[in-house]
């Protein structure tokens, strides 16, 4: 097997504009999140994408027996603490019988004292749909303004989308949404989940992968979500199996364009996730809007890395700062 590529910060620096185009984005998150209750029509602030909780649930991760000799250092125990939350991908909570199959699967690993070790915010479709940093941000920023200023935005709205579906045609993307589209009902614990971006383990890069084990992916059909996984939990665990690939090679493995999948790195099985039958909290309490994914939190070693990914760092937190100095002004939570 060759030798992974090693980790350069050259693959996350962001040029002049794309920090001021991040700057402006950051604004319309704040004035976003400000508006959100009234956005989604609930009486808390809520996050500016994914907005929606499902659940949130304490499970456990298993590190392998067999996990390869040169990975242990980065896990030394035999299986850590993570905290869960389930969510769709909608920026506005609504509260029609069917959501969007855009979902999340957020991952926070704790080591024994309850201290963070990584977060890993998963989703069920493994690519991005623009490799342009500058072209994602005027998106997002065109997103934003169109749910706060409503149809004054809209045209900017159209403008900037226009701009970014050339990107989408790529045999990898055409290929995830036939996907996505036949399991467009299915049970949300049945699907696999990834990191649509890559991350630092040590020195060298990685991309992750959720498998499941055993889930009926028509469960709870005539449910809605949040029932549905109330049943599920009442009578079942839910495991998955949790891989990884490596970087070898920047043109079948590239970090900065990311509407194509890995190919040529073999996917290795590191362990297994897994929530308990009869562990899954409310998903209704303000305390889930204060909980944090923001995977440049995660030790040094297994923070993000790339461009898009870099913009998550100030996005989250303006996001989490914003989000949680309201509810706790509304709700006295800490």
């Amino acid at each position: 097997m060759p030798q992974p590529l090693k980790y350069n910060k050259e693959f996350d620096e962001l040029t002049e504009e794309e920090k001021e185009l991040l700057e402006i984005n950051k604004k319309t998150i704040a004035d976003f999140v400000e508006q959100s209750s009234s956005i989604s029509d609930v009486n808390y602030a809520t996050r500016n994408a994914h907005a929606k909780t499902y659940a949130a649930a304490e499970g456990t991760f298993f590190i392998d027996k067999n996990i390869p000799e040169d990975l242990l250092p980065f896990f030394d125990n035999e299986k850590f603490d993570l905290t869960i939350r389930l969510s769709n991908a909608n920026l506005k909570i609504k509260n029609s019988e069917k959501d969007i199959p855009a979902y999340g699967f957020a991952v926070k690993i704790k080591d024994e004292k309850g201290g963070l070790i990584a977060n890993f915010p998963l989703v069920n479709f493994p690519l991005f749909p623009t490799n342009s940093v500058s072209h994602f941000l005027k998106l997002f920023t065109a997103v934003n303004r169109f749910y706060i200023k409503k149809w004054s935005s809209f045209f900017s709205l159209t403008a900037q989308a226009a701009k970014v579906i050339p990107s989408v045609f790529t045999l990898s993307f055409a290929r995830n949404i036939f996907k996505l589209l036949s399991k467009r009902n299915d049970f949300i614990l049945s699907f696999d989940y990834h990191s649509v971006g890559a991350y630092r383990l040590g020195d060298y890069m990685i991309k992750i992968k959720l498998v499941p084990k055993s889930v009926d992916k028509n469960f709870g059909r005539k449910l809605k979500m949040k029932e549905a996984l109330k049943s599920y939990f009442q009578d079942h665990d839910y495991i998955a199996d949790v891989l990884i690939q490596f970087c070898y090679n920047l043109k079948d493995q590239p970090i900065n364009k990311l509407n194509v999948e890995w190919k040529n790195s073999p996917f290795i099985k590191i362990g297994e996730v897994k929530i308990d039958k009869g562990q899954l909290p409310d998903a209704r309490g303000c305390t889930n809007e204060l909980l944090s994914f923001n995977p440049f939190e995660s030790k040094i070693f297994f923070q993000p890395v790339g461009k898009i990914q870099k913009l998550r760092d100030g996005a989250y937190k303006v996001s989490v700062q914003t989000r949680r100095k309201i509810n706790k002004l509304l709700h006295g939570v800490t």
